[in-house]
């Protein structure tokens, strides 16, 4: 590939003009503005030059497959949800015969519970499969629940129940998916992603490896573990950071994914104190002895842990793993932290994969159901300060796959127009944007060429404004993923 010029570029945070030489998919020199010359030239009209943003936490079939389903993110209650369903479905009616999926509801706060009976009242007969925006929920009408062969009492399926039936639900064919996963790759290389970990609970391995022959790979892809293919991973000879054959270094074994409890919003997030409303402390998935084993036996073979934990006793449990068998990796979403539990991340070398975008989105039930301890909720700052490393991501399609909204999100904890909430735990733009560049801090000579340019400097911008960028163009190893118009 020919050189690459980047003209009238800012390097870094505050930067000053300057050329940025590309060759071989790496930054060759950096030098003064109108010094440097190579064949191909693309103008940064004064942009921002900044490492390419990498989402930390993504399931990629199903924000792709998202993207395409009926939204419920404002409905307030269960027949608002109905309501949105129907208007959506007047509008543009299908087959009888066909399932109705929506995604999107936050049931944490209705008022109503959802149920079969409202979605069978609504639509007499049509199978409908409705998915919580945190993915831990599936709300099936009675003719859903017969066409994968389960009978339920009230059709709301939480956590290994919703899973294992949302495996079983019709889905599109495989070369369907993969071209809406090409076009959701694209709307993100146009928000500056040059990096996806793919959380998809799937064979990611042979999913990714398969789309290698569809063309080019527009981002570097961490292809996670699921807990079903341990045993497959192992025989396959995989490890964590490995690079896949034949992928020019864009396909890498990931972690091994474990989940010790649920959600915040289904109220299985597992916690020290009980909820609220009634005794429960939310749902323990993996017990120690059944978790550390897991742990062990992931780590001797050179897979990374990668444990899912929400609520402060997942956290604990977590944690207490890791210490007892002295291996890294990373805990997923850290949402509540007992206060003796921060400085354990840093201590045993542990990635807290952090989802900031989640802070804003739920904060009204983290005040109803975590009353009296929001203080410790979702504590960037606190975790930063104590040494740990964060990484962001979006956990798409629970917020969109846009890593801008998680930094704006981390910087300013507020969303909309209410005051930032917590704002004791925001942290700094330029840590922000480290958590969200794979750890990468500015721009130098040698560094790969996973880069983005930003139509403005961050640095002074709101988190409103963050949330907005526009980004000029995204590259990949030097090769141009995405230009504006």
């Amino acid at each position: 590939m020919d050189d690459l010029l980047l003209r009238r570029v800012r390097p870094g945070l505050g930067g000053e003009p300057a050329d940025v030489l590309i060759s071989d998919g790496r930054i060759a020199a950096i030098t003064g503005p109108g010094e440097g010359s190579a064949t191909r030239v693309i103008d940064g009209h004064g942009g921002t030059l900044l490492p390419g943003l990498v989402d930390a936490h993504v399931h990629v079939v199903q924000w792709s497959t998202f993207r395409r389903r009926i939204s419920l993110d404002a409905a307030k209650s269960a027949a608002e949800a109905v309501e949105l369903l129907l208007a959506h479905l007047l509008a543009t009616p299908g087959r009888p015969e066909e399932l109705v999926v929506g995604a999107g509801f936050r049931d944490g706060l209705w008022p109503d519970k959802p149920h079969k009976d409202l979605l069978q009242h609504a639509l007499p007969g049509r199978p409908v499969a409705l998915f919580s925006a945190d993915l831990h929920t599936l709300w099936l009408s009675p003719a859903a629940l017969r066409l994968i062969g389960r009978d339920h009492p009230t059709g709301v399926l939480l956590e290994n129940d919703c899973m294992s039936a949302t495996a079983e639900l019709p889905s599109a064919p495989v070369d369907v998916q993969d071209a809406w996963v090409a076009e959701a790759v694209a709307a993100a290389n146009a928000r500056g992603v040059t990096g996806i970990v793919d959380y998809e609970y799937a064979d990611t391995v042979t999913d990714w490896t398969r789309r290698l022959g569809d063309g080019p790979l527009n981002a570097r892809i961490g292809c996670v573990i699921a807990r079903h293919l341990l045993d497959t991973a192992i025989e396959r000879g995989h490890r964590t950071g490995d690079v896949l054959p034949g992928s020019d270094g864009l396909l890498r074994v990931g972690p091994f994914k474990l989940f010790v409890d649920g959600s915040l919003n289904t109220r299985t997030a597992y916690c020290h104190d009980p909820y609220p409303e009634g005794d429960t402390v939310g749902l323990l998935e993996l017990p120690p002895e059944e978790l550390v084993p897991l742990m062990r036996k992931a780590a001797e073979n050179g897979l990374a842990p990668a444990v899912h934990a929400i609520g402060d006793q997942a956290n604990t449990i977590a944690l207490d793993a890791f210490a007892e068998l002295g291996c890294t990796g990373r805990i997923e979403h850290a949402q509540l932290l007992s206060p003796r539990d921060v400085p354990r991340f840093a201590r045993l070398g542990v990635v807290a994969s952090v989802q900031p975008a989640h802070q804003p989105d739920d904060r009204d039930v983290a005040d109803r159901h975590w009353h009296g301890r929001t203080d410790r909720a979702f504590p960037y700052r606190a975790l930063l300060e104590s040494g740990a490393r964060l990484e962001i991501g979006s956990d798409a399609p629970v917020s969109p796959l846009d890593p801008w909204d998680g930094i704006a999100s981390a910087v300013g904890r507020t969303d909309d127009d209410r005051p930032a909430w917590h704002p004791e735990q925001a942290i700094p733009l330029a840590d922000a944007l480290a958590a969200a560049s794979g750890g990468r801090r500015g721009i130098a000579v040698g560094d790969v060429a996973d880069l983005m340019i930003t139509a403005a400097d961050p640095s002074h911008l709101s988190p409103a404004d963050l949330r907005a960028m526009p980004i000029t163009a995204t590259l990949l190893a030097g090769r141009l993923t995405h230009v504006s118009a």
